[in-house]
């Protein structure tokens, strides 16, 4: 398949589309909780939300995160910890972490003033073309195209765009189409429009275009025996899977954790020492030698728990599980490191990976409970 856009002789979209589709979204749309008013960083929130989670899913970690900061100043005056703790559970952390250091600009060097236009929004940390454009248009009414996966999927077959969505080509060129017909006294409803659209009707696989209000001037319905063709879906590689060791490191009644300091996805959570098992290495072996070259701490006789399997976005792990008393003095105080009840581990920030390690370690009603 071809990376270029389609080539044609003038605008691939009918004007009509948009009218249309906007009565249809002021008809049907869900009753989502960020579309209760305009407030900026509402809308904010959603879409940072929604990058990479669905609807469904997002909602319970929006009710979460507005009750617990409920505008942008309780937000930036948060602890980054505090964050992440209210974020847990809904994945790829960098997004929380790039929410709070926005919050902190708005609030620090804007006086609390959102911004108002696409351009103000991308100088915020973490915001890309499409929030900025997405929260312009929903909250300011700014005339701007803002295309998410689902958009560009719908644009797609709109334009009966066989190029890949995914590269700057295709995707300026499916831009182009949408800014044609974008109307300019209801941006933010045709954005929000389109979204809706894609989520609930024009999805990836059995798009449900009977329901569609657009459908008479969609090129995929009326050329394609499957609209749902369009685009191709591609091929995933297999994801990396790692092996590693943990060590649940016990004494006088605390067990250790360290919060994670390096960048990456689980930056500043909290988990149990341990890493990956080296090759012809045993898994008892690799969890001291982890322990031991990750906080200079030494354990007494291991006992194995069990083995904990998670996926992340971009790999899968085998955690191989022990517990143990700790052999020697703790060592020295650290910010970074943490001695705590057992109970006490639900108000730590954890990834979803270490929820599991603890339940696994401590089962049935001894668990402790999650935050």
């Amino acid at each position: 398949m071809s990376g270029r856009p389609a080539a044609t002789g003038g605008p691939r979209l009918a004007p009509a589309i948009a009218p249309a589709l906007v009565a249809w979204f002021r008809a049907h749309a869900r009753p989502l909780p960020w579309r209760r008013d305009r407030d900026p960083y509402r809308i904010w929130l959603a879409e940072v939300l929604l990058q990479q989670t669905r609807v469904a899913q997002a909602v319970p970690y929006y009710e979460r995160l507005t009750a617990r900061f409920p505008d942008v100043d309780r937000l930036a005056a948060a602890t980054q910890s505090a964050v992440l703790k209210a974020w847990q559970g809904a994945g790829y952390y960098a997004r929380a972490r790039n929410l709070h250091a926005a919050a902190r600009t708005v609030v620090g060097t804007r006086e609390g003033v959102f911004p108002r236009t696409a351009s103000e929004w991308r100088t915020l940390p973490g915001v890309g073309p499409y929030i900025a454009a997405a929260v312009a248009s929903l909250a300011f009414g700014e005339p701007v195209v803002a295309l998410e996966a689902n958009g560009l999927r719908v644009a797609a077959r709109w334009a009966l765009e066989r190029g890949d969505p995914r590269t700057g080509a295709v995707r300026r060129a499916l831009e182009r189409d949408i800014t044609a017909i974008l109307p300019t006294k209801s941006p933010g409803a045709f954005n929000e429009a389109v979204m809706e659209l894609g989520e609930t009707v024009c999805r990836p696989r059995a798009p449900r275009c009977g329901a569609c209000p657009v459908a008479r001037w969609c090129r995929a319905r009326q050329e394609l025996r499957d609209p749902g063709a369009i685009p191709r879906a591609r091929r995933r590689p297999p994801r990396p899977h790692d092996v590693a060791a943990v060590v649940v490191l016990e004494d006088a009644g605390a067990v250790f954790v360290q919060r994670r300091t390096t960048p990456g996805l689980l930056e500043g959570l909290w988990e149990f020492p341990g890493g990956r098992i080296e090759p012809r290495e045993r898994p008892p072996a690799a969890a001291r030698r982890e322990l031991f070259e990750e906080t200079g701490l030494r354990a007494g006789p291991l006992r194995r728990v069990g083995v904990v399997r998670h996926a992340y976005s971009h790999l899968t792990v085998e955690l191989h599980v022990y517990r143990a008393r700790l052999a020697g003095p703790r060592g020295a105080v650290h910010p970074d490191r943490r001695w705590v009840r057992p109970r006490a581990l639900a108000a730590l920030a954890l990834p979803k990976a270490t929820e599991k390690v603890i339940a696994l370690t401590w089962p049935g009603s001894a668990a402790p409970s999650r935050g």
